[in-house]
């Protein structure tokens, strides 16, 4: 696949528009023309209008609400950018929908994201560049490169410059330790976390049963990669406030909230809900609590990266 001094072209599709003109606009690189519509029985159309034989594509799609019909649009632009005879194609998923259906927890379950894996792979992807994974093994159920980056650093600066004092980094469950551990580093070498522990007798469901650690009298910071339902987030905020917290900060990548967590969001005791701009959050969801942070620069500095065959993990360094 050697060929040095390919152009580079950008496009999207409808899922977030707005991202992807961050990033055009940080690149400095236009997006392309590309009209993304729908035949009259919802049929998806695609047409690149602007050559791409021999170009280096970044595709910028992430796959949420809703999930199908953004995935159904990355798959069939890129299999027209294949068609195309684009050299190299590079699926940009900054979320990637089905994440959490990645494993078998019960006889006869699918694991949907190696499906949707496997979709991105036989509809043309070379490489995929997607930002903090609901589990990082799914990196795995790819057959070609995966750029898995982190937004951490970019919530961790934003709570630094808080000046935040005598806080612990709170786990939202066992599985986020190690997300909460670097988090905790990033903020400045504070090493001891809380762990809320909690399950789920159902999906979407969370029932918080302890908390693992000293919370009293403390900042609680809890970082998650995602908040769907917020269940899970304003019920250990609750927890935490119970024994003795003084204030408590939630911070996620992914701002899923679907269902009922604006309105739980919007009664909990969270003093300030920090998220990135990886999904489309509408007007209406723009709570008092929210701050949104962009990870713009952060996939354009991949992209050139990328594009220039040099080391993305030294963004991390």
């Amino acid at each position: 696949m050697e060929r040095r001094g390919a152009e580079l072209k950008l496009f999207a599709g409808n899922a977030h528009p707005h991202l992807a003109k961050e990033i055009a606009s940080y690149l400095g690189v236009p997006l392309g023309e590309a009209k993304v519509g729908r035949f009259s029985d919802g049929e998806i159309s695609i047409a690149i209008e602007e050559s791409v034989r021999g170009k280096d594509v970044f595709v910028i799609q992430p796959t949420c609400h809703p999930v199908n019909e953004n995935l159904m649009e990355l798959l069939i632009m890129m299999d027209a950018l294949k068609r195309a005879s684009a050299w190299r194609i590079t699926a940009v998923i900054p979320y990637y929908g089905y994440a959490r259906q990645e494993r078998k927890t019960r006889a006869r379950d699918p694991i949907s994201a190696k499906l949707v894996a496997n979709l991105i792979t036989a509809a043309g992807a070379d490489r995929v560049l997607t930002l903090d994974l609901h589990a990082a093994a799914i990196q795995g159920f790819f057959d070609i490169p995966v750029d898995h980056l982190t937004a951490v650093p970019i919530l961790a600066d934003y709570l630094k410059s808080k000046g935040l004092e005598d806080y612990i980094v709170v786990s939202p469950d066992l599985g986020g330790v190690t997300r909460a551990r670097t988090f905790a580093e990033r903020l400045g070498g504070v090493f001891t976390i809380a762990i809320i522990d909690k399950r789920r007798p159902a999906p979407n469901v969370a029932e918080i049963m302890n908390i693992i650690g000293e919370v009293e009298d403390k900042t609680a910071i809890i970082i998650d990669d995602l908040i769907d339902t917020a269940g899970t987030i304003t019920q250990g905020a609750q927890a935490l406030m119970e024994r003795g917290a003084r204030e408590v900060y939630a911070c996620c990548t992914h701002p899923v909230l679907s269902g009922p967590a604006v309105e739980r969001l919007s009664f909990s005791p969270i003093k300030e809900l920090i998220v990135c701009n990886t999904i489309p959050i509408p007007p209406e969801k723009h709570i008092p609590q929210l701050r949104q942070l962009s990870v713009a620069p952060l996939l354009g500095e991949a992209i050139i990266r990328i594009h220039k065959d040099l080391s993305v993990s030294r963004l991390f360094a």
